[in-house]
């Protein structure tokens, strides 16, 4: 095996982008050179660099290939152009599907011929989200210009060039050389292999792995905290984010003035981080400290006093401003400023804010009846919970949304469960973050997200393939999170019904709102698929995607994934399951066999032993369903695992007297309707 070795330098690739970067860049190899193993690979990146290190075998084996060309009716010249390319006839073509199609046989080709023939074609079409041209109209486009390509094999360079003419692309033929930190070490070096770069490059103040760049940021703001009697608040996206924006991190702490104290944390903490980057700090007893910390780019000559500085500084005109919306945003109450709310558009086609908190107050009034609590109070927080999106602070920071809502309720003096509703209303806000818990923020929670998918499902805006603008998918999620964990016993369908009568009336006949409960039904499916459950059962539970109860649902879901875990559940699965393909077999020739069995033809005990246990069993499960009591369900299908299988041990199902022949078959009809009671047994795997 060969070493195959490639750097991109370049000035500064955006943070969020340096992680796909270097995914594509190893799709996009391993679909030119071949499937290789994960051991195989390692790939790196900088703010000014993507790289990657691949062990590749020294030629690629003759292989025969296909490349589809245009379509048979497309003009001449496109297909004179596709031949052209690849440097065939027509003759070589064959029609497939309406295209034309060249089935070519490529012979074995050295690996340093291949990359110095594939790899142009990989950088020119190379998916940045944004790009850009540079030098003398090239044409070419990277993130951000490009200064130098590496791309060794077992050390060799590999001649390849990104030009398209001798005066296009300056810069972007193959070399060895590459650069260290900018200011560190700025000073050009080569390239010898991937380990000899990396080691070089840690010289020269730069940790070429992301990962090992993350954790020293981690390892060296907690020993710097834990040194200060200080704990970093976690942020993961904040710090995977400075991972991205140095190549050489120097951690360094603060202060924050105490006059800035008082503002809310998650103010402080939102400013820090947007802005500046910084990350937020707190005491021991979790309570915010006046201190935050930060990452520099360069080793500072005075152990970082003027760097310090120069970001407290920066720091202090943003908590001033803050200070400003702050004392300005709790001259006017949240009701005083629902009015103001007339003016915030919603949606185009669903009006303005204001008319949103009317449905919201009218929903929160609906939940608390059923749901058993104060409806005055539940309204109130509905009422309330949008107002904050008139004020200073949520228009400067977007993020603290209902956060800043809950203050300034404290601050009005609204009662203590509308300030944590409004507060939590948008929780919650993904996979990670916790759902309410008390009963009014439960409420509050329920119908901001019952009306955002009802009014979007109205006006046709349902999420399609991968694309979801208003985060419906999240809200169904928070939906079924929040009553799992509450375990509120809920009608879906009544709750969604009572939500599209306060549409307007134009809104209220759309198509679109009776899928409603078949997309949180999906949104149910995938998530017990995230969690490894048997999302198999809940197929076989509610086969047509259509229920009322959630908890009843997920409880009988999980009864059955406890029975058919047990070998009497798997013999009992097979057995119906077998009863229900003889009979869709024997329906198709003069179905359907369905109705009251007659007692008189049965001919063998065992028939009347199953006749008297299915009539037993279907009294008992109906009961125990009906109380909900799915283990004592299943115990009774249970007792039909005996004579099941005496009668298919015992009995021909297709005998010759036609009578005697349906009547067993109404039989197995039976045993298909008690499995029924259930689930539909037919749709569970084994």
């Amino acid at each position: 095996m060969s070493e195959l070795f490639i750097e991109l330098f370049s000035e500064e690739i955006p943070a969020r982008m340096q992680r796909q970067a270097t995914e594509n860049l190893q799709r996009l190899l391993c679909d030119a050179l071949g499937n290789l193993s994960p051991q195989q690979i390692k790939t790196f990146s900088t703010p000014r660099r993507i790289a990657i290190q691949l062990a590749i075998k020294n030629s690629i084996p003759a292989q025969e290939v296909q490349e589809r060309g245009p379509r048979t009716t497309a003009p001449e010249k496109a297909l004179e152009g596709f031949l052209r390319k690849h440097q065939a006839q027509k003759s070589d073509l064959i029609e497939e599907n309406g295209f034309w199609v060249l089935q070519k046989n490529v012979a074995e080709v050295s690996a340093t011929d291949f990359i110095a023939h594939a790899l142009p074609q990989i950088f020119w079409k190379f998916p940045w989200p944004k790009s850009q041209r540079w030098g003398n109209g090239s044409q070419f486009t990277w993130v951000r210009p490009l200064h130098y390509i590496t791309c060794l094999l077992d050390g060799l360079i590999i001649p390849l060039n990104l030009a398209t003419s001798e005066d296009d692309a300056h810069g972007l033929v193959c070399s060895n050389k590459t650069k260290g930190h900018r200011y560190l070490a700025p000073e050009i070096f080569e390239i010898q292999n991937a380990q000899q770069w990396e080691d070089t490059l840690e010289f020269r103040f730069v940790i070429a792995d992301p990962d090992k760049r993350r954790e020293k940021i981690l390892n060296d703001i907690t020993a710097l905290t834990q040194k200060a009697n200080l704990e970093l608040v976690p942020d993961e996206g904040l710090l995977n984010e400075v991972t991205g924006l140095v190549e050489w991190p120097v951690p360094l702490l603060g202060k924050i003035d105490e006059i800035f104290m008082d503002l809310p944390p998650e103010v402080m903490q939102v400013s820090m981080r947007v802005n500046q980057r910084y990350f937020a700090l707190k005491n021991k007893d979790g309570s915010p400290a006046s201190a935050f910390a930060f990452v520099a780019n360069i080793i500072p000559d005075d152990e970082g006093k003027l760097i310090i500085a120069g970001n407290e500084r920066v720091l202090r005109a943003r908590f001033a401003d803050a200070r400003y919306f702050w004392d300005q945003d709790r001259k006017t109450s949240l009701e005083q400023r629902n009015q103001q709310l007339q003016n915030v558009i919603f949606h185009a086609k669903l009006g303005s804010q204001y008319e949103r908190i009317q449905r919201l107050e009218r929903l929160a009034g609906y939940l608390a009846k059923q749901l058993k609590a104060d409806e005055k109070i539940a309204k109130r927080a509905a009422l309330l919970c949008k107002a904050d999106l008139t004020t200073g602070m949520v228009g400067e920071f977007p993020e603290v949304q209902g956060i800043m809502g809950g203050y300034y309720a404290k601050h009005d003096q609204e009662s203590p469960e509308v300030a944590l509703a409004i507060s939590e209303h948008y929780k919650p806000v993904g996979p990670s973050d916790s759902v309410p818990t008390q009963i009014v923020s439960i409420i509050t929670a329920l119908a901001d997200k019952i009306d955002l998918l009802t009014t979007f499902f109205a006006i046709g805006e349902k999420p399609s393939g991968s694309g979801d603008p208003y985060a419906l998918r999240r809200a169904a999620l928070g939906v079924i999170r929040i009553i799992r964990e509450n375990q509120l016993r809920l009608d879906i369908k009544a709750l969604f019904d009572f939500a599209v009568l306060g549409l307007p009336q134009a809104l209220q006949s759309s198509g679109d709102l009776g899928l409603l409960s078949e997309f949180i039904y999906e949104r149910l499916y995938v998530q017990l698929r995230s969690e490894g459950s048997r999302y198999d059962i809940l197929s076989a539970v509610a086969p047509t995607k259509q229920f009322t109860d959630l908890v009843e649902l997920l409880k009988k879901v999980e009864a059955i994934t406890t029975f058919v875990a047990t070998n009497d559940g798997k013999d009992l699965l097979a057995a119906v399951k077998r009863a229900s393909n003889i009979l869709r077999i024997e329906n198709k020739k003069d179905g359907p066999h369905q109705g009251e069995t007659d007692i008189a033809l049965f001919t063998q005990d065992e028939e009347k032993n199953l006749s008297s246990a299915l009539n037993k069993a279907m009294e008992q499960i109906s009961a125990s369903v009906k109380q909900e009591q799915f283990d004592k369900a299943m115990n009774s299908i249970t007792t039909l695992k005996g004579p099941l299988d005496l009668f298919f041990e015992k009995v021909t199902i297709n005998d010759e007297n036609s009578a005697i022949r349906s009547n067993r078959l109404k039989l197995l009809s039976q045993i298909d309707q008690t499995a029924c009671l259930i689930a539909d047994f037919n749709q569970i795997e084994k």
